[in-house]
């Protein structure tokens, strides 16, 4: 919520708030003061009632949120420049972990397919802890319209956990995307054919396997501390 406020505050139409909420965050009436947005006083009540959560903290917005276009996206994208894209990603919680996570290690924006959970989500807005009022996330878009718009600028490297090539041995030179694929199943082998290389993250210790935020924060951070990005 807060995160809405700052960065997003004319996408706020009405908040709704608890006279507790209040009294334990004080500093959200001064927000409120310098935003457009209408803030209303209601009960515990209403607050359950209206928010999709077990236990809401006490405050609720009602907000609108614009997906990004892809095509201004890679038009942006700097010669160093990276990004996430979620392909067939059916779980919130993990959605929203991986936007945070692309959030904090400065992806320029993230794709989320039309094969995935819907963006707009509750759990998936509250699982990237207000880093989709950050950063550009662009949806609906199959994958072979994304293989299609990125042409030969833009490298497709798929999260593959069979692939040969280790990260550390990865080639992450010059503009590319991630693409991580479904939890379970992880990405589909015409997916990880149509990408320009598949990578996968190595295990040192006994662990099966990494859970999809985690192979997605490790996968971006790489990109990250890259000499120039």
């Amino acid at each position: 919520m807060r995160e809405l406020l700052r960065w997003q505050p004319e996408l706020a139409d009405d908040v709704f708030v608890t006279r507790d909420f209040l009294d334990r965050s004080p500093e959200f009436v001064e927000l409120v003061a310098e935003t457009p947005v209408h803030a209303h006083l209601v009960s515990d009540a209403v607050v359950r009632v209206v928010a999709d959560a077990d236990t809401p903290p006490g405050i609720v917005a009602v907000a609108r949120w614009q997906p990004a276009d892809l095509a201004d996206c890679l038009g942006r994208l700097g010669p160093q420049g990276f990004g996430a894209v979620l392909s067939e990603v059916r779980d919130p919680g993990n959605l929203g972990t991986v936007i945070r996570a692309a959030d904090a290690a400065g992806a320029a924006f993230v794709v989320v397919t039309d094969a995935s959970v819907d963006v707009t989500n509750p759990k998936v807005v509250r699982s990237t802890a207000g880093s989709l009022h950050h950063i550009d996330v662009v949806t609906g878009i199959a994958f072979p319209d994304l293989r299609a718009a990125t042409g030969g600028t833009v490298r497709l490297v798929a999260a593959d956990g069979y692939a040969s090539t280790q990260l550390p041995e990865a080639d992450l030179d010059g503009p590319h995307l991630w693409v991580f694929g479904n939890e379970a199943r992880g990405l589909p082998d015409d997916q990880v054919a149509a990408c320009d290389a598949a990578v996968a993250v190595p295990l040192h210790g006994r662990a099966e396997s990494l859970n999809l935020g985690t192979a997605a924060a490790v996968c971006l951070y790489a990109s990250a501390m890259r000499p120039g990005s």
